[in-house]
């Protein structure tokens, strides 16, 4: 997979191509689900212990009352966030180790990633002054197109730092800082008794 510069983005394919390939419709790429996504995660930042667990736990009404305002979400289209993940890592990973090796890491979350009632997803990456980095992803099971739309089409987003998916813009998160990682979404019930297997 070639680099899209957006690393929150090759996130999001990543995904979808481990969907496809058993037969999973992709996930529309929202990118209102992206941006609030990143806010959670720059809310989390500096919150990765030593043993890389993530000690930072949002307000549900969070994602109402500040995400969405601050991304410039339209409320009445806001839907259900069928899911969240959260987790952090020791050092750098580009994203198909990060989906790998920490996201997507055994059984319970492969079960997740294969959720067949999610319809959306969106990915926010950021990072620390000390170089952790932070992921998350959520997902929703609302109407694509319909849900989680930014207002103007998100032109009066200022993105400043991090990266978010759904969107076409470049952006730096620090890939050459050692650092930790932050994941936060998928839900489900499938059980999966195969070791995964990942499409990269």
């Amino acid at each position: 997979m070639l680099p899209t510069g957006n690393s929150a983005k090759e996130i999001v394919d990543i995904i979808n191509k481990n969907r496809t390939a058993i037969k999973l419709p992709p996930l529309y790429d929202s990118a209102g689900l992206g941006c609030m996504a990143l806010q959670y995660a720059e809310e989390c930042k500096g919150n990765c212990t030593s043993s890389n667990t993530v000690s930072c736990r949002p307000l549900e009404d969070d994602f109402t009352e500040v995400y969405a305002p601050d991304c410039g979400v339209e409320l009445p289209t806001f839907g259900t966030i069928s899911g969240k993940l959260v987790g952090c890592w020791s050092k750098h990973l580009v994203p198909s180790d990060a989906f790998s090796q920490v996201l997507v890491h055994d059984k319970k979350s492969l079960s997740l990633l294969t959720n067949k009632t999610h319809t959306e997803v969106g990915v926010g990456v950021a990072s620390t002054h000390k170089g952790h980095f932070f992921w998350c992803v959520l997902f929703s099971s609302d109407q694509t197109n319909s849900s989680f739309i930014l207002e103007d089409h998100g032109q009066g987003i200022k993105q400043k730092q991090g990266c978010f998916s759904g969107t076409n813009t470049t952006c730096n998160e620090g890939s050459s800082i050692q650092g930790g990682i932050f994941f936060c979404s998928l839900s489900g019930q499938i059980t999966i008794d195969e070791a995964p297997v990942f499409v990269l």
